[in-house]
């Protein structure tokens, strides 16, 4: 039996520097973002946070909030063509007043998600590249945000978040336009229709 936090995370590319981001959740109603913020056609920015925030177990942020049945603020709900316009209503309503709560609960996960997500996405580029110094804008970062936040990107989990970057942009950056990947949460098992 699947937990009620499993979920799958379909990215699609769907144009020449556009993606879009389909969230299959067994328990709770379906979300799209069409078109998705940050294109890169090595990661994008959306597939960056799915894989810090599973290494660093922030159930908070922005996935685990997709998880628990929320929208991020940033998703809407797939309609089901079966549902009365009363009904799509009701679970609009409801979904909307869950996400309000979780975006709530989650607001200091959320910016520790983007700050860690900054780090490792220079972390991974520099890496990737064969450089040996970390990107000045990195460093800043690093410098101006707390030890106690930063304590979770220890070298064990950067390798781990590097591994899963490694990985995802292979696949990624093949996809012609109409495929996909897709990666499970929490655990970043991936499949691809490619």
């Amino acid at each position: 039996m699947r937990s009620k936090t499993e979920m799958t995370v379909i990215f699609r590319r769907t144009g020449t520097r556009r993606y879009a981001v389909e969230v299959k959740r067994p328990a709770y109603t379906d979300l799209e973002m069409n078109p998705a913020p940050g294109y890169d056609a090595l990661v994008p920015h959306d597939l960056m946070h799915l894989v810090v925030e599973s290494q660093l177990g922030l159930s908070h942020a922005i996935f685990g909030q997709l998880a628990a049945g929320g929208d991020a603020g940033t998703f809407r709900l797939i309609m089901n063509e079966n549902w009365t316009s009363l009904a799509g209503a009701r679970i609009r309503r409801r979904a909307k007043t869950k996400s309000r709560h979780l975006l709530r609960a989650g607001k200091k996960e959320c910016a520790e998600s983007e700050r860690a997500t900054f780090i490792c996405w220079h972390e991974w580029l520099e890496r990737s590249r064969g450089a040996s110094a970390r990107s000045a804008a990195s460093k800043q970062v690093r410098m101006t945000t707390s030890t106690s936040k930063l304590r979770a990107l220890d070298s064990r989990n950067m390798e781990e978040i590097c591994r899963h970057l490694d990985e995802l942009s292979s696949r990624w950056s093949k996809l012609e336009i109409g495929q996909s990947i897709a990666v499970r949460w929490p655990d970043l098992a991936v499949s691809s229709d490619a």
